[in-house]
């Protein structure tokens, strides 16, 4: 039987789709059924990963995606469902990750006159006047499946509309009576017509401008978050900067944007309370895919700098307040700008004197930030510090090894050390909704099998990330990761942020908070008893290295997930 579900599983094969991220409902027969019949008969099919939890399996379609560059589908069940995706949209959309969301919708008939027809009480609960209202104001995309006559249509218009930059979530749903459509013959079109939009260049005019302004700079600077979402762009932006002695700092990065131990890297900044040296000195700033470039109130260039922005969506068409003042902007893609801007250096390169004086600012500076960093990795004999840590986790990593960070207020530690040099080996959320990490371990090792995942998370995201369902999933689909836990007993992020606006308040002074999670959960238990994860608390530093080691052991020799309870100082 062909049906209206049979086409909707041929249009996403055709748009490139290998897995379906599903958490099934009372509203998906007419699915379950297309997918029992093509088994049956030998037809292809994407592979169905069962998601006991909805916002796990969007993390994992979105760590799939982040690895892969390929969209991935998410089926959940009506309304409810697509509420429990919960913060995974809003990661998705803000880190600009392109997926296809389908959700069911309550039959519109109750009297048995489709197949289909309303049978369960809970259709009635269940339908609401906007479905697609709930997720509207995260979707690049939405729509409703009506006919199966032009399902295929709306899957690859949706697609589409992920695919093309700014990439992002999509979303449509279909009710029970219109998902049994049966049709009278197959559904055929030309995925071919339905490509995502190429990249955009920038205007010829624009590659002169902006090399006459750094070609005038003293200390030209680059700043980026995500450049690295594209790893064909990070080799132009290092040629780029090497060419003409520019830094780059790094502002939330989401990605490995420039290599780590490269002379012109300048490091990172986030949230931390101090202006930052490189931003202060720059004259001539190019910002380049960066959603915040800077706090304004913390740490921002000097007034008579001159701000070039780059990015495929430089109004940040969804942020109700955005500006940083740019002298210059232009909606383009950054590996095509930057490939443009390399071309144009070939006819008008500046002196090596000019170079080689900005060159040799920066790799003194790069220098000493990177002493002050091994300086911090001695740890303290007592304790295990995240530096510490995270410097025992780095000396098992390979050129096959995927970091995950949502370290929260270990962010910036984990990028700090881990030192990470090759475009696609670290990835975050790209949102701020927490709980990603361990379902985006999984979505990452199904895209790239061969590869070690280490995924690197706060007490409060791990558990945000609904282990009991992570866990199981990663046993069940065969993909094994390590997962360090820096445990500080608590939320340590409301306490930086309460400190930043009370510096001297009552909050300062109080012993509780309300943040702390003592005593604590058994995390690394929790791993164990749900999906059989090697499981071991770390409290002392001499015991880090070993831990550590046993770890990476048990994932790529052994096909099982370690988990490591890391106990740092508490909140």
């Amino acid at each position: 039987m062909y049906t209206a579900s049979t086409a909707f599983l041929e249009a996403l094969m055709e748009a490139g789709v290998t897995h379906l991220f599903v958490n099934f409902g009372s509203d998906h027969p007419g699915l379950i059924e297309a997918i029992a019949e093509a088994r049956a008969k030998g037809r292809p099919v994407p592979r169905v990963i069962t998601c006991p939890n909805e916002m796990a399996g969007m993390s994992a379609a979105q760590g799939f995606a982040q690895v892969s560059g390929q969209a991935q589908a998410v089926i959940v069940h009506v309304e409810c469902g697509t509420q429990a995706l919960a913060g995974a949209v809003h990661n998705a959309a803000r880190g600009r990750v392109p997926m296809l969301i389908f959700a069911g919708a309550s039959p519109f008939t109750q009297e048995g006159e489709m197949r289909g027809s309303r049978n369960e009480f809970i259709q009635w609960i269940q339908d609401v006047h906007d479905q697609r209202g709930i997720v509207r104001g995260y979707m690049k995309y939405d729509n409703e499946v009506r006919t199966g006559r032009n399902v295929k249509q709306l899957v690859h218009r949706a697609m589409q509309f992920a695919g093309s930059e700014p990439r992002g979530p999509v979303y449509l749903m279909g009710a029970r009576e219109v998902m049994e459509e049966e049709l009278a013959e197959p559904v055929t079109i030309d995925p071919g017509q339905w490509r995502a939009l190429a990249p955009a260049a920038l205007p010829e005019a624009a590659v002169g401008t902006i090399l006459d302004a750094v070609a005038e700079a003293q200390r030209p600077l680059v700043v980026t978050s995500y450049v690295g979402r594209n790893p064909e762009a990070v080799p132009e932006l290092v040629r780029f900067c090497e060419r003409l002695g520019i830094g780059v700092l790094e502002s939330v990065p989401n990605a490995m944007n420039f290599p780590h131990d490269h002379p012109l890297y300048r490091g990172n900044q986030w949230n931390e309370p101090r202006q930052n040296a490189a931003l202060a000195e720059a004259d001539c700033v190019i910002v380049i895919d960066s959603d915040v470039p800077w706090i304004p109130t913390i740490s921002k260039p000097a007034a008579d700098a001159t701000i070039i922005h780059l990015d495929v969506d430089p109004l940040k068409a969804a942020m109700p307040l955005w500006y940083i003042g740019a002298r210059h902007a232009f909606r383009t893609d950054a590996a095509t700008a930057l490939a443009q801007l390399n071309a144009g250096l070939d006819a008008r390169q500046p002196t090596s004197e000019i170079v080689d004086r900005r060159s040799r600012h920066h790799a003194a500076a790069s220098a000493a930030r990177r002493e002050s960093l091994v300086a911090l990795e001695a740890g303290a004999p007592d304790a295990i510090t995240p530096e510490f840590a995270t410097a025992c986790v780095r000396r098992h990593i390979d050129a096959d090894t995927i970091v995950l960070n949502e370290g929260i207020t270990n962010y910036p530690v984990i990028f700090n050390h881990m030192r990470m040099t090759a475009p696609g080996s670290i990835f975050t959320s790209g949102g701020g909704s927490l709980g990603w990490n361990g379902g985006a371990a999984i979505g990452a090792k199904l895209a790239a099998p061969e590869k070690t995942i280490v995924a690197m998370t706060g007490d409060g995201s791990y558990m945000f990330s609904v282990p009991s369902s992570v866990h199981w999933m990663a046993a069940k689909y065969g993909t094994p990761f390590v997962q360090i836990v820096y445990n500080n007993r608590g939320w340590k992020a409301p306490r930086f942020s309460a400190m930043g606006v009370h510096p001297d308040g009552y909050a300062s002074r109080a012993d509780d908070l309300d943040i702390g999670f003592d005593p604590p959960p058994r995390y690394a238990d929790i791993a164990a008893a749900a999906g059989g994860a090697h499981a071991r608390r770390v409290e002392r530093p001499d015991e880090m290295e070993a831990a550590v080691a046993e770890a990476f052991d048990m994932v790529r020799n052994q096909g099982r997930s370690a988990v490591l309870d890391v106990w740092l100082a508490s909140a």
